[in-house]
């Protein structure tokens, strides 16, 4: 809902103000051809004073636009607009096992530039009910399906490496998304999954999963994170201290691949498509490149309801009209 709108019912009225100019020139020059007319003023009385000459005038001036402008009907009012979507539910499945913690992508590691680049996403998408899934060693839901924006910021904001147990099951991930928008009555159902390893975790066969989801009409974009095709720093907790209870962070060498050709399958048999993403560029792209093939239509309709805002106008150049007589009426009776 917007408020006050302004608006003009009739505009080309105001295609007569272009006339004030030439009539206030033509004012002058005859005045300036007829000042004999003024010789029996008084001298030294009327030359500080001779504006009032011309008010009469400028007054009829001012009035004949303030009827221009109320002939042009301003308005103000109220503007409903109404967006119309054909939804598409996504359900966005991120991996946070310990490996996305490899600090091959900068500023900081893979998980911190992919939680950006999936809130960003998530900014650019207001007609879409969005979810989101975490998995690691399991699967958990951190937002069910839903059009609020700022909770869905704040949630994969919070997200933190490690906060399941630690594996990669990539096919209870993808059943646990799949149950989530198996009851949509969305026209598109999609699900996106970000991961950097291999399945070897979870009861659920990843290849069975993406067949739930080709039954129940869910397209899965798969996007595999690998920046580096050599070992890479890992931090990984260690044990607690026994004189602190404390784990401290050590950095492991990892050689860290990605089945390329799992998640190429999944892709394929649901009618999406497989990603790799060697850098925060490439992951940002990747995304945008999703963001393009499942566009949302969105339709917009305008309700307006405005109000008549020119009998100020009107009364304002009556009483321009009238000025001159009172100012008359005030110099005879202030004169002696």
């Amino acid at each position: 809902m917007t408020r006050g709108v302004p608006h003009l019912a009739d505009p080309a009225w105001l295609l007569l103000l272009l006339a004030l100019p030439l009539l206030a020139w033509l004012h002058h020059r005859r005045a300036a051809h007829g000042a004999l007319t003024y010789s029996r003023l008084p001298v030294g009385r009327g030359v500080g004073r001779s504006w009032r000459l011309h008010l009469p005038f400028y007054a009829r001036l001012l009035a004949l636009a303030c009827l221009v402008l109320a002939l042009a009907r301003p308005q103000l009012g109220y503007a409903l607009e109404e967006s119309l979507t054909e939804g598409i539910d996504i359900e966005i499945i991120l991996d946070i096992s310990g490996s996305m913690g490899a600090e091959d992508f900068k500023p900081k590691n893979r998980l911190t530039v992919a939680k950006q680049v999936v809130r960003d996403f998530v900014a650019g998408r207001p007609g879409d009910r969005i979810g989101l899934v975490v998995f690691s060693g399991g699967a958990m839901t951190r937002a069910p399906l839903t059009t609020d924006r700022a909770m869905l910021d704040t949630l994969v904001d919070e997200i933190q490496l490690n906060a399941l147990p630690d594996g990669t099951a990539i096919g209870v991930a993808l059943a646990n998304a799949a149950s989530r928008l198996k009851d949509s009555q969305a026209k598109s159902k999609v699900a996106v999954l970000v991961t950097d390893g291999i399945n070897n975790a979870g009861e659920i066969d990843p290849l069975s999963a993406a067949a739930v989801c080709e039954g129940l009409g869910i397209k899965v974009y798969t996007v595999g994170v690998g920046g580096s095709k050599g070992l890479v720093n890992v931090p990984m907790p260690t044990p607690p201290n026994p004189l602190t209870g404390r784990s401290e962070m050590r950095y492991v060498q990892m050689l860290l691949p990605v089945d390329e050709t799992l998640l190429r399958s999944i892709a394929q048999r649901t009618g999406g498509r497989f990603f790799l993403a060697t850098d925060p560029q490439s992951l940002r792209q990747i995304f945008r490149e999703i963001d393009r093939l499942e566009k949302t239509p969105l339709q917009i309709r305008r309700y307006v309801r405005y109000q008549e805002v020119f009998p100020p106008l009107v009364w304002s150049a009556l009483g321009l009209l009238l000025l001159p007589f009172a100012t008359t009426f005030l110099r005879v009776t202030a004169e002696p």
